[in-house]
């Protein structure tokens, strides 16, 4: 069997009219998503721009226990008065709450104690049954 060698195509030549057909949708199609990414990538890009202007100034920093922040080099001092000959056994702080767990003449007591307020909010004894 002998083969044809493939024919040049003729850039000049006017296409058939289905593939015109299907060149015309695809073309469009092509032209239309183009149009949507755009639209897509400015409204990120405009979402971005606004969010970097808009950005108000940081309030004064506050702390967790919802104190404000001492300046540099400076701390935060206070008192907490607790019962005489009361012995610290363990802390723990959440937020601005202090509890402590204290031993006065034997017994076992649970403070709570807000930091904002600068007061015991709480005592709880601990008994047993």
């Amino acid at each position: 069997m002998t083969e044809r060698p493939p024919q040049p195509i003729d850039p000049d030549e006017p296409l058939d009219p289905a593939v015109e057909k299907v060149r015309a949708k695809l073309m469009r199609f092509v032209v239309i998503n183009l149009g949507i990414l755009f639209l897509a990538l400015m409204a990120v890009v405009g979402a971005l721009v606004y969010r970097a202007v808009s950005t108000e100034p940081a309030a004064e920093e506050a702390s967790p226990a919802g104190l404000p922040l001492p300046p540099e080099g400076s701390t935060i001092t206070g008192e907490i008065a607790l019962p005489a000959g009361a012995n610290v056994l363990s802390q723990s702080l959440s937020g601005g709450r202090l509890t402590l767990l204290v031993e006065v003449g034997g017994a076992r007591e649970i403070l709570v104690y807000d930091i904002g307020a600068a007061r015991i909010i709480a005592r709880f004894a601990l008994v047993s049954e």
